[in-house]
């Protein structure tokens, strides 16, 4: 739904968005999956946020999803599905349709917040879906792999289940513990070492360093980045994140040297967005 739409509709729907507020993102979900039993387009982006919700809590690495934004044409579907409810001037109709159409900035809100939802309940920042994982692992072909800033270990714990017989180490600083309940909750075990410790530690046993979603705030990627340099010049470094964007520092972004062969463009593809970040892999020397 076009952002225009969304304006338009803002004033109707404050009194209902002070309610909803209080109210958990997933019950929210469920309250407007109901409301919008009659609109297949709209049930469908809910459905897909709610079972991968729920396959992350069994832990399990949730499904790619699609763009998770209302379709630009909501409003006229709604307006015609009401008019073959009732009569024209039919007072049910109309407050049908105010209900209808004031719920809708909130619903688009809570759809592309779906990944604010993951980073804040379940401490997922990349969405490592299951097509990239395999795509990932196909690409690694089983090489010994050293993952950095792991966070809670979704990457690590989805290549270690796809190969369980591949080298993975899993490390991380775990500063951001502090900060962040979601870091309390790991998915795999995650050793408690910086970037340039996990990598003096293991380095000589593997090929691939792995980065995923490294803060924008610091240079802690890009004193990895010089450290690899100067030290393991033959270690593959791995990027994932946002380019310019959502992760990593200016400064690593500026003084990377990044490639993106077509074997990894093919990775980067199943990382395909469903909101406004647009996550890629690289390598980075």
């Amino acid at each position: 739904m076009k952002a225009s739409q969304i304006k338009k509709l803002k004033k109707r729907f404050k009194k209902s968005h002070a309610t909803t507020q209080s109210t958990p993102y997933i019950k929210q979900l469920e309250h407007y999956r109901e409301m919008y039993d009659a609109f297949p387009s709209i049930k469908y982006l809910i459905n897909n946020a709610l079972e991968n919700d729920r396959l992350i809590k069994r832990g399990l690495l949730p499904q790619p999803l699609p763009p998770m934004q209302l379709p630009d044409d909501i409003q006229d579907t709604i307006f015609k599905w009401v008019n073959q409810q009732y009569a024209p001037k039919d007072p049910r109709g109309d407050a049908l349709w105010d209900k209808l159409s004031a719920g809708l900035p909130e619903l688009d809100r809570l759809l592309r917040n779906f990944r604010d939802y993951l980073e804040d309940e379940d401490g997922m920042w990349s969405y490592t879906n299951t097509a990239f994982v395999h795509a990932l692992s196909d690409y690694l072909k089983g090489a010994p792999v050293l993952e950095v800033m792991a966070g809670n270990g979704y990457l690590s714990k989805g290549l270690h289940d796809i190969r369980p017989e591949q080298t993975i180490y899993t490390t991380d600083s775990k500063d951001w513990i502090k900060e962040n309940e979601t870091g309390k909750h790991p998915v795999t075990t995650v050793e408690q070492l910086s970037a340039i410790e996990a990598v003096d530690k293991y380095g000589k046993q593997v090929k691939y360093v792995l980065m995923s979603w490294a803060p924008d705030k610091g240079n802690s990627d890009l004193e990895l980045l010089k450290h690899l340099r100067d030290h393991f010049p033959d270690l593959k470094l791995l990027v994932i994140g946002e380019k310019n964007g959502a992760t990593n520092s200016k400064a690593f972004w500026q003084t990377a040297d990044l490639s993106q062969p077509a074997a990894l463009k093919a990775v980067s593809a199943k990382l395909k967005s469903f909101d406004l970040i647009d996550e890629q892999v690289y390598l980075a020397k």
